[in-house]
């Protein structure tokens, strides 16, 4: 790869984690969120806001449009539209539009599981292509446009991690059935499986590229991927905690039950390990093995490490100012 091409992409993947800051809206999320704020002054990639898409309303018109054409909600006090515009600030609308329509329906997807009356089986259902649920049905819809453009590897991909979500949420529901905890050492596994895997093969349509299948293999790169889920799922269980009370899969109650800590002391414990994984982050992305790979490819890889890279801060500005968990 050519000195000028190498130098492009590292300086693409040094500029995510520092972000020129913008004025924040006044915040109107959950108090609880308010917490994450020493990471803004403890990891420097989480330092300062995020850019917003200059399209953020057009993104927000494409959510609700698409929403209420499969009969799910839109809430825009929620804002998947906001968090979806920060990640994919710069690129273009489509892609965060897709991206924002995928948040909604995932959302949709766990407070059904958590609250409502959707069954397990419906990830069997969207597997085979069913649209007899209505969370089927708007999954038919996303993945029609989702993996035209995207090759049999990548979809085997996405129905594997489809399917690590299934498993999660059912060893979820038995543990809630059986009055069960999961354990600090066996947690971190299972939130990596109910957050949504697949979310982060969904960069690579929205983006329109692909990652190479051995670089998506290779160690940094899971690396990268397990490191920026933990993150975001850590950060949620801060911010979602006073909405669960009650429910034991949160790594803040585990962290109080396990570790004898109170509420404070254990929000504070999980933010050291929120920190620690966005160090391991950092470290993946400058790993990621770009030498070794075509100049045009190394772009796309890039694209796709960015979008990774700016979804912490991108989340919790989301949790700042969501609705969500107010």
């Amino acid at each position: 790869m050519s000195t000028t091409v190498m130098a492009s992409v590292r300086s693409a993947l040094r500029s995510v984690l520092h972000w020129k800051p913008l004025l924040p809206l006044p915040r109107r999320g959950s108090r609880a969120a308010a917490a994450l704020l020493p990471l803004t002054e403890r990891v420097p990639a989480m330092a300062a806001p995020c850019r917003m898409h200059p399209s953020v309303y057009a993104i927000e018109a494409a959510v609700i449009d698409w929403a209420r054409r499969t009969g799910l909600r839109a809430d825009p006090g929620v804002g998947f539209h906001r968090m979806a515009g920060r990640a994919f600030a710069e690129f273009d609308a489509a892609a965060a539009a897709l991206f924002a329509q995928w948040l909604t329906w995932l959302f949709h997807l766990d407070d059904e599981l958590d609250e409502g009356p959707c069954p397990l089986e419906v990830f069997q259902g969207m597997l085979e292509g069913s649209a007899d649920h209505p969370l089927e049905a708007a999954f038919a819809d996303l993945w029609r446009v989702t993996s035209a453009r995207m090759s049999d590897q990548w979809r085997r991909r996405f129905a594997v991690n489809l399917q690590r979500q299934h498993y999660a949420c059912r060893t979820e529901a038995e543990n809630r059935a059986a009055g069960k905890s999961p354990t600090l050492a066996d947690y971190p596994m299972l939130r990596r499986g109910t957050v949504g895997p697949y979310l982060y093969d969904l960069v690579e349509p929205c983006l329109r590229v692909e990652v190479p299948a051995w670089v998506h293999r290779s160690e940094p790169w899971q690396e990268l991927v397990n490191s920026c889920s933990d993150i975001t799922a850590w950060c949620n269980d801060v911010a979602s905690r006073p909405k669960e009370r009650g429910d034991g899969h949160n790594l803040v109650v585990i962290a109080m039950r396990e570790l004898g800590l109170g509420e404070r002391d254990a929000v504070g414990w999980v933010l050291d390990r929120i920190a620690e994984r966005c160090r391991d982050m950092s470290r993946a992305a400058r790993r990621l093995p770009m030498d070794d790979l075509a100049p045009g490819t190394a772009r796309d890889v890039s694209k796709v490490a960015c979008a990774y890279l700016a979804a912490p801060r991108a989340h919790l500005d989301w949790l700042l100012e969501s609705s969500r968990y107010a």
